[in-house]
């Protein structure tokens, strides 16, 4: 179109739409992720539908404006935010489905088999329509135990699992390796994600390559949330402060699947975001250091890696797919990602779903 990149929308697999938008009702600033968790933890006991179908409107709005055509949200699902959250998010899946399929992730932010009653929230969940299932093994006290509980559950409700995982600098333990141990008992391979996994920021290539090869050989999925990964880890450094960013682009070299994704906007765990899939995949591109060769493969993952990761098989632009599809601002993706050019014209199911006018200089 008039020399533009036309591309499959972008993928979104992993945001939390139920706690976004918090920045005006909060006094936190600076903490770390434990200071975050609490602080929404506070706030979410409440929520209202009416409130949590509001705050992921507006996200959900700007992300369709950044040609995001598939997301996943995480949902919280627990005694304090009961199912409020979880019937919110369902409302906002029906009433965008013109602009972006979505898909609901419900999980134990705060934990599992220390958090009487959210076992059975999830389990309602799911019987209501819940599509897949997560976890957040680091804030529970028997890890392992919630990681077999949630491959349980999603046997019996035949779902995909994400779990929150590794989310510090300390690569002296991992429960990926669990997660992979687990997937391969269930036989889960291609149905599991795993998402910060910031302790692979901190090891050696020679390891970060044996990790690969596991998590490949147990078909179990990365997502990069650089932002948020960024922002909360290393802040017990006043210098030489760690970056926290999983070299996602070097673990595809290795046969992963991998996606990039937005995680947090305007909340404690992060206090930026226009929800542009585009600016997420330059700003990862600047922190790893890609070189120019590498920037096609950076917007691979906000494009065709996310859509493998969430098993869209009818993702891509080819006769008998939805026609799901954005105009770059550049005569290539990779000029676009290098240039951060915004997306002009989206489509969902061949239908426009936005525009943006070119701007217009006005010379003297």
């Amino acid at each position: 179109m008039g020399g533009r990149a036309v591309i499959a929308g972008f993928v979104d697999t992993h945001i939390h739409l139920d706690k976004a938008c918090l920045l005006g009702r909060c006094g936190h600033v600076q903490g770390g992720l434990k200071e975050a968790i609490a602080a929404v933890g506070a706030m979410k006991r409440d929520f209202s539908v009416e409130d949590v179908y509001a705050r992921g409107a507006r996200v959900i709005e700007k992300a369709i404006g950044k040609g995001t055509t598939r997301m996943r949200t995480h949902v919280e699902v627990d005694p304090r935010a009961g199912l409020r959250s979880f019937e919110a998010v369902k409302a906002l899946k029906r009433d965008y489905a013109w602009g972006l399929d979505l898909s609901l992730c419900v999980f134990p932010q705060e934990g599992l088999t220390n958090d009487p009653g959210t076992e059975e929230l999830l389990e309602a969940a799911l019987h209501d329509g819940a599509d897949l299932l997560g976890g957040c093994p680091y804030t529970d006290g028997d890890p392992n135990r919630q990681i077999e509980i949630l491959f349980n559950l999603a046997r019996q409700f035949d779902v995909d699992l994400d779990f929150h995982l590794d989310f510090d600098l300390d690569p002296s333990w991992m429960h990926l390796t669990e997660i992979c141990r687990q997937t391969e008992a269930h036989g889960w391979q291609g149905r599991v994600a795993i998402g910060h996994v910031t302790k692979l920021s901190m090891v050696a290539l020679a390891q970060l390559a044996e990790i690969g090869r596991r998590l490949a050989d147990a078909g179990v999925a990365l997502t990069v949330l650089p932002a948020t990964d960024l922002y909360l880890m290393g802040r017990d450094r006043d210098h030489a402060v760690p970056r926290g960013l999983t070299p996602a682009h070097r673990l595809v070299e290795m046969g992963v699947t991998c996606s990039v994704a937005t995680n947090n906007v305007l909340n404690p765990f992060t206090p930026f975001g226009d929800c542009s899939l585009l600016r997420m995949a330059n700003f990862y591109a600047n922190v790893a250091q890609a070189a120019p060769a590498d920037f096609q493969r950076c917007l691979d993952l906000v494009t065709t890696l996310p859509a493998r990761l969430i098993n869209a098989r009818d993702y891509g632009i080819a006769v008998g797919n939805p026609a799901d599809l954005v105009v770059l601002g550049a005569a290539t993706g990779a000029d676009a990602l290098a240039e951060l050019a915004e997306p002009v014209m989206g489509f969902k199911a061949g239908r426009p779903s936005f525009s943006r006018p070119d701007v217009q200089l006005l010379k003297p």
